[in-house]
């Protein structure tokens, strides 16, 4: 260690509490963030192994400690591309570098372990029937925070998988969709046009109607009738789902969530065989969460 060189204690039992108050209250607010680790350190760096920090989405360090200037901008950036790609990284600081390091000549090097925790996509499902069951038991299934929204209200034992139910919404008010969630209209005719403009109108990526192709044509005109650009729908997935020749309302449900999965994912929809054989290009750019979530809030 060099002279004069004052070296961050560990965290103490109040701040790493403190810490997990933080990581309490944004998982509740369905915030994204990261948490660095210093994982192993040598010569002069200041922090210890063990030491953590947390980082928000706008990458503001927001509590505990990984390094002064010598680290955390680097830290910071690293925590942005982490949430941005919603994988984790090991990143090596030279310490001793001031060009091409981290910005001033601190002595040593340190790795540190950037962990992304992305709040969990929400499946907004409009309606009842046994298509929004399946659709509610499948999303669950794979990891979605399930929102189901109808009226007068939904049944809570049609609908055990539900992390939220909304009754008596018949504007649509509470349905908020931030940009990574997913939509579902399934009123049977009842609200749809309603329910699709106030989807429209919110970030949200994909809003799936199901509908016959008739009615799909028919919500679509009235979206034009209220000036929805050509660019605005083509959000809107209807008739929605894969061509699976779905009849029952449970191969319905499965058509829809598969293609949740595929646009999710980045892939292609066609058959395995063909993608192993090459035949297939490769996936595209994910539409909207990683391949990979190595830890999410709820």
């Amino acid at each position: 260690m060099r002279q004069g060189k004052e070296r961050h204690p560990a965290m103490t039992t109040t701040e790493q509490a403190d810490l997990l108050d933080l990581m309490l209250g944004l998982r509740q607010r369905r915030e994204p963030y990261a948490v660095a680790t210093v994982v192993e350190t040598q010569g002069s760096a200041s922090a210890k192994p063990g030491s953590k920090a947390l980082i928000g989405h706008d990458g503001r360090m927001l509590a505990g400690w990984v390094g002064g200037g010598c680290a955390e901008s680097a830290v910071r950036q690293t925590a942005l591309d982490c949430m941005q790609e919603g994988e984790p990284k090991v990143i090596e600081l030279d310490l001793d570098d001031e060009v091409l390091g981290t910005g001033m000549p601190c002595g040593g090097s340190m790795r540190v372990y950037v962990e992304p925790v992305l709040p969990r996509p929400t499946l907004w499902i409009l309606g009842h029937g046994r298509a929004a069951e399946c659709l509610c038991r499948f999303g669950a299934t794979l990891g979605f925070r399930v929102v189901v929204n109808d009226t007068p209200a939904p049944d809570p034992e049609k609908f055990p998988d539900a992390a939220e139910l909304i009754g008596d919404d018949y504007e649509y008010e509470r349905l908020t969709p931030a940009a990574g969630d997913w939509v579902v209209i399934a009123t049977q005719h009842k609200g749809d046009h309603i329910s699709a403009v106030r989807a429209l109108r919110s970030p949200v990526g994909y809003i799936a109607l199901i509908a016959s192709r008739k009615r799909s044509g028919l919500v679509l005109d009235f979206l034009r009738e209220q000036g929805f650009t050509a660019e605005e729908l083509a959000r809107v997935r209807a008739p929605a789902g894969l061509d699976l020749g779905a009849k029952t309302p449970e191969e319905i449900a499965l058509s829809v969530v598969s293609e949740i999965v595929m646009l999710r994912r980045g892939a292609s929809g066609r058959p395995m065989r063909e993608v192993a054989s090459g035949q297939v290009a490769p996936r595209r750019e994910r539409a909207e969460a990683p391949a990979r979530e190595p830890a999410e809030a709820g």
